[in-house]
């Protein structure tokens, strides 16, 4: 292989064959090619773009470069396996209600999920505060355990493309991670090799996204769609807002509580969460055949959600996986943190903003995510926002819990107080324009 030819030919803008890209990325895999080499033709892709089939061949390429999963035999009676991947938000916890409703529809969902990394939170971190639920299942493992009860949660392997962690690690150090192309291949590489027969997209979209446009998130979504049905796997996004947290809660154990009651229909719950929720499995039962459009689809998960046969499901994927064996019992399971301190609002007026980049920061700052892959997360920490955007607010009333460690609450309160305040904006005239929940479906 000359990867210098590749490297010079990409650098002047001409389009690579998908030969030459993969054999650039099986020699970075090796080792055969050094760091400065890779960082400069990632470089080259930043600055020239990538044409529709040069994306295609990148992906495949790092799709190929490890271990791949084979899910073609997963099907119920013809019901072909799904993934809902999300590109990740603050407080989004849609996986743990979104994956028990499908499954209890007849939709096999063998998930393979992530840890947490920054200001977003992993469903791999949430499953974790469960006592017991063990997510290092096989593939072998999580398939039977599919066959047998229609879901399995687990954590995504380490032999799955491998060409990602290096590219991925050579783009945060090169300042090439806000490309189309290459953001496009990262996440779908990873989702081919999950081996699942359809995929669904949520695209997050706002302040609390990996992208804060629309226009550059519906390409994003686009450019996804094309790689996954070039690929041969039918794809579709949605596009979904992030200017404000998903829910109230933000936190590991927090987020678990509050998608135990969605799926328990407590009345309490936040409206955009459990609608989300709906619309993500009415979308996927559509994209697997069970339904023929969204209105039937989100009738059937309406039905399965308030009948509490999503909630079994949930239950039942925990017992099999070393969990709780019942909603009660997995609540009551939750640690919680030694501190809840209230903020208490010193005006009055209306929430026309909540920053959910601020808001995922800050939970991040006590405890609950983590600034670097080595990092320890503490389970119980986090903030439970006691209102949304538009609400009306008095003065003296609880804006927000935050759930701490005796640390935090005796060495830092105030500045901890401090940026949850300015993550708000109140105002005295009322909220007209509240962003919509759905702003896209592709």
């Amino acid at each position: 292989m000359n990867f210098l030819s590749t490297l010079i030919k990409k650098r002047d803008g001409l389009e690579l064959s998908a030969a030459e890209i993969a054999e650039a990325v099986k020699g970075i895999v090796l080792g055969e090619v050094a760091d400065y080499q890779t960082s400069a033709l990632l470089m080259a892709m930043f600055l020239r773009g990538m044409t529709e089939q040069e994306t295609l061949a990148l992906t495949l390429s790092m799709r190929d470069s490890g271990e791949t999963v084979d899910l073609s035999d997963l099907n119920f009676e013809g019901t072909p396996s799904l993934d809902k991947h999300s590109t990740g938000g603050v407080g989004d916890k849609t996986t743990l209600v979104v994956v028990p409703l499908l499954a209890a529809g007849g939709v096999p969902m063998l998930k393979m999920s992530g840890r947490g990394l920054g200001h977003t939170g992993g469903t791999i971190d949430k499953l974790a505060s469960i006592p017991g639920f063990r997510t290092e299942l096989t593939v072998l493992e999580a398939k039977a355990q599919t066959r047998k009860i229609g879901a399995a949660l687990i954590a995504q392997s380490d032999s799955l493309v491998p060409a990602d962690k290096i590219l991925y690690a050579l783009r945060d150090a090169t300042g090439t991670i806000e490309s189309v192309p290459l953001i496009a291949s990262s996440i779908m590489s990873k989702k081919l090799a999950s081996g699942a027969a359809r995929i669904l997209l949520d695209v997050k979209v706002g302040r609390g996204a990996f992208v804060e446009s629309q226009a550059e998130a519906e390409k994003l979504a686009r450019v996804m769609i094309r790689i996954g049905n070039g690929a041969g796997v039918p794809t579709g996004a949605v596009l979904t807002s992030m200017d404000e947290p998903l829910g109230k809660m933000i936190g590991n154990a927090l987020e678990v509580k509050e998608a135990l009651h969605v799926l328990t229909n407590r009345a309490e719950v936040e409206p955009r969460f459990r609608e989300l929720c709906l619309i993500l499995a009415s979308h996927g039962f559509v994209a697997t055949g069970k339904a023929k459009d969204e209105t039937e689809g989100l009738q059937m998960a309406t039905a399965l959600l308030t009948s509490g046969k999503a909630a079994e499901k949930f239950a039942e994927i925990s017992a099999a996986q070393g969990g709780p064996d019942t909603i009660e019992k997995i609540v009551a399971s939750l640690p919680n943190a030694a501190v809840q301190h209230p903020i208490y609002a010193n005006t009055e007026g209306f929430l026309h903003e909540m920053d959910a980049k601020v808001l995922g920061l800050l939970a991040m700052r006590v405890g609950a995510g983590r600034e670097r892959k080595e990092d320890t997360i503490d389970f119980a920490v986090g903030i439970e926002l006691c209102g949304k955007c538009g609400v009306k607010i008095a003065n003296g009333e609880i804006l927000a819990i935050l759930h701490l460690t005796k640390n935090d609450t005796e060495n830092r309160l105030p500045e901890l107080e401090k940026a949850f305040r300015d993550a708000l904006t109140i105002k005295p005239t009322p909220l007209l324009d509240e962003r919509p929940l759905i702003l896209l479906t592709l």
